[in-house]
This record gives C-alpha cells, sequence and structure tokens, in this order.
C-alpha cells in the first residue's frame, strides 16, 4: 500500500501497528492518523530504533 490508501485504509493498517508495535498507545497510533513522518518518530523514539532502521520496518508492514 502507499500512503495514500493508508489513509484511506487506517483502521485497518492500525490495527497492524498495534501488533506489531505494541508500546504504541491507541492515542498515539490516532494522533499520527497516517502520517508516515509521525510514526517513524514513535517507532524512533519507543523502540530506540535509527530513522533507517524504522522507515525499513514500517515499509514493510505497508507492503
Amino acid at each position: 500500500m502507499n500512503w495514500d490508501e493508508i489513509k484511506g485504509n487506517w483502521r485497518e493498517f492500525s490495527g497492524k501497528l498495534r501488533q506489531k508495535y505494541g508500546e504504541l498507545t491507541d492515542d498515539e497510533v490516532e494522533q499520527a492518523k497516517g502520517s508516515r513522518d509521525k510514526l517513524l518518530g514513535l517507532i524512533q523514539q519507543k523502540y530506540g530504533k535509527t530513522k533507517e532502521e524504522a522507515e525499513r520496518e514500517l515499509d514493510k508492514l505497508a507492503a
């Protein structure tokens, strides 16, 4: 999926996010609401990932 599709299917994608990144709160996921940059920042902050690692994981999840 591309990010336009993810925004349109946010409910479905947010479920995948919650499964993969259990430390993200429902509020954080809702605040990101399809924003790739916000999600990357949250993943980096919560999981100590580099930007590149977070991008790779998020792109893989979106595929």
